[in-house]
């Protein structure tokens, strides 16, 4: 999932640099949503990971 985030990322200053300014919006707001979606699941792997107990 960071990895997307980051390629999207990565596609959005190449277009921001290239002028293409609706392209470049579109994959800042892809990146910034996978980034979110990384956070929350990355904290809830953590959270859930320390409360599951091995018998």
């Amino acid at each position: 999932m960071l990895g997307w985030a980051l390629t999207f990322l990565l596609i959005a200053l190449v277009a921001g640099v290239l002028g293409f300014g609706g392209v470049a919006g579109i994959s800042a707001n892809i990146a910034q949503i996978l980034f979110v979606v990384f956070l929350v699941l990355f904290v809830a792997s953590l959270i859930f990971g320390r409360t599951r107990r091995t018998v």
